[in-house]
């Protein structure tokens, strides 16, 4: 078991593996914001942290001193390279690499999905409807984008706990295990290598059989680009999402005038997922510091890493007016849950359509409920951060 000294200063000593900022990172955030900007440890190899919008912005689109060759704070180097354009890709092969991924997750493309997205729903929602509670997160949140990418890819719908494992040992486990993290990646790789070679032989309309059709500069793609890009749609299409729509769920459950405003004026759903998605925005990037700059008069050392805490950014006050409280009917807002930069993430569409239809087809079913035990929630570790335990109980 990992002993992890306590912080003494978050300004100083800030470990975001803390059990004090996995609970509730939000005060932290705003006692630094006024009081020292950007955070440093030496914890992680070295890393800064700042927590405001214009600080955070700015290292998102200086790419050239900030790199996305490592996107992961870790507590050593990693133990192998494992690139997953076009998240890890620097200019200008970042450009080639995301240009391939657009077409899939056009919103033409995605409104496809909104029926078979709603028949998942539905479906998990009949296994516990006729009950007067359920866990939201591992009855329901976690399933909803493990199916909806698995039908994406052509993958089977029954491997929905594998592939749970995998974000586990890459998002969670292997900020401390490299043996974790090795494991995962060779699992992985071995499985979407079979996939490939089946659509080589075999084509299919799956997003498989898109990459290995995909051609670059009238180049196919390496099995490399491809197999990263797999891991990465695979790991960023559940974990974010299973956590958004946690948090959507954990929010609505302790704050009835705004679930019962949602379930009487299903209108206002777009507006306050774009809220929810600010006040809980769940995804936390790292870029690696390729040589020594200042941005905003704070000098940034080559060789350390630097969390680019969107959700932090999204709790500004300096740009979003009340950026404590929720108002699920906000007028203006400008948020960065799905980042700033080249890498603003290419899935929003996607993400934006599950959470959606999650909180639509809950509230539809269930329209009355609330947390069972709010001390039995559990919240997940490490760079994103949703609800992994929430008890509810219906009224």
């Amino acid at each position: 078991m990992n002993i992890r000294p306590p912080v003494e200063d978050w300004a100083t000593d800030f470990d975001h593996l803390d059990p004090r900022w996995i609970e509730d990172p939000f005060p932290i955030w705003a006692e630094l914001r006024s009081s020292c900007p950007v955070a440093h440890t030496d914890r992680f190899q070295g890393v800064y942290l700042p927590t405001r919008y214009k600080d955070i912005r700015e290292i998102a689109y200086h790419t050239e001193a900030f790199s996305s060759r490592r996107v992961q704070v870790r507590a050593t180097p990693p133990p192998v390279k494992s690139p997953a354009p076009p998240i890890t890709s620097d200019p200008p092969h970042h450009r080639l690499a995301r240009m391939v991924l657009l077409p899939p997750f056009t919103p033409a493309a995605i409104d496809k999905l909104i029926p078979g997205t709603r028949a998942i729903c539905n479906e998990l929602i009949d296994r516990f409807a006729g009950k007067n509670q359920c866990d939201a997160a591992l009855d329901y949140a976690q399933h909803i984008p493990v199916l909806v990418i698995a039908r994406m890819l052509g993958l089977p719908a029954d491997q929905g706990e594998k592939f749970r494992d995998w974000v586990h040992g890459l998002v969670e486990a292997a900020v401390l295990d490299d043996e974790a993290m090795v494991r995962t990646l060779e699992e992985m790789t071995a499985y979407f290598l079979e996939q490939v070679q089946r659509r080589r032989k075999t084509p299919s309309e799956d997003l498989i059989s898109y990459l290995v059709a995909a051609r670059v500069d009238g180049q196919p793609l390496t099995d490399n680009h491809i197999l990263g890009t797999l891991r990465l749609l695979l790991i960023a299409g559940i974990d974010t999402t299973w956590s958004g729509i946690g948090a959507c769920l954990w929010h609505l459950a302790r704050t009835p005038e705004d679930r019962r405003r949602l379930a009487s004026d299903p209108a206002l759903m777009p507006t306050a997922i774009e809220e929810l998605l600010r006040a809980y925005s769940p995804v936390t990037m790292a870029r690696m510091v390729t040589k020594d700059t200042v941005v905003e008069g704070c000098p940034y050392k080559a060789g350390q890493m630097v969390l680019l805490s969107f959700p932090a950014a999204n709790r500004d006050p300096a740009m979003f007016p009340d950026a404590d409280k929720v108002i699920i009917d906000r007028k203006e807002n400008r948020h960065a849950a799905f980042g700033l930069g080249i890498h603003r993430c290419i899935g929003s569409n996607l993400a934006r359509m599950e959470l959606t239809v999650a909180v639509e087809e809950f509230l539809k079913r269930v329209p009355e409920f609330h947390l069972a035990d709010p001390k039995a929630v559990r919240w997940s570790e490490g760079a994103v951060r949703g609800p992994r335990v929430l008890p509810l109980r219906f009224e």
